[in-house]
């Protein structure tokens, strides 16, 4: 995902476009069409449909990223589409995961509390002409931790030996993906205030 216009953060600035149809996008729009579906696979006890949405969100997360910044696809569509699509699938699976007692409830709120304060970093941007922040490493990191900690978690749900291993393993996941997502949005908000404090406004 590229940056937004005239806000510093990665190490170059992508230039991003008003294209709609490229693969890209397509995966994007792909990926959400899946979180209904595993949402249901998830609290039906599909487990193994459940996995493989996981698994293929997880590629198609790292396929449109990879596509679009080495072909040039990137655009407005995709800056929108790709934070969305991780989220959705995020919170699905934290829902899924709660009701079925495989995570507690206290670890939803904590990470639902990140989404709200994402939310009012977002509405500050927007006041100030920001339609999108660029997509940190370090979310990005956070997103993967998570992502594969929930098919660890879901797998780990069970007996034998693949659940006593995988199980340990999520909760390692879960835990790095869990304190990066909070840094993460604090250097969201670090950014916003440098850039508006570049633009010669009072920082929020």
């Amino acid at each position: 995902m590229a940056e937004a216009p005239g806000v510093a953060g990665e190490d170059q600035e992508e230039v991003t476009s008003d294209q709609v149809l490229n693969v890209p996008n397509a995966l994007s729009a792909l990926r959400l069409a899946g979180v209904p579906v595993f949402l249901w696979a998830i609290l039906a006890h599909h487990d193994a449909l459940a996995l493989i949405l996981l698994v293929a969100s997880g590629v198609t997360d790292y396929l449109d990223g990879k596509i679009a910044r080495r072909y040039g696809l990137v655009t407005r569509l995709g800056q929108l589409l790709d934070p969305i699509a991780d989220r959705l699938y995020i919170v699905a699976t934290l829902i899924g995961l709660a009701v079925r007692d495989i995570i507690p409830w206290w670890l939803v709120v904590v990470l639902f509390a990140r989404e709200a304060w994402m939310g009012v970093v977002q509405l500050i941007a927007r006041r100030h002409g920001l339609t999108a922040l660029p997509v940190h490493f370090v979310g990005k990191a956070a997103t993967f931790n998570l992502l594969y900690a929930f098919p660890l978690l879901l797998l780990g749900d069970g007996g034998g030996w693949v659940a006593a291993v995988a199980r340990p393993v999520g909760w390692g996941f879960a835990w790095w993906g869990t304190w990066l997502y909070w840094v993460a949005g604090l250097l969201y908000a670090v950014q916003l205030r440098r850039f508006v404090a570049a633009k010669g406004a009072d920082p929020p």
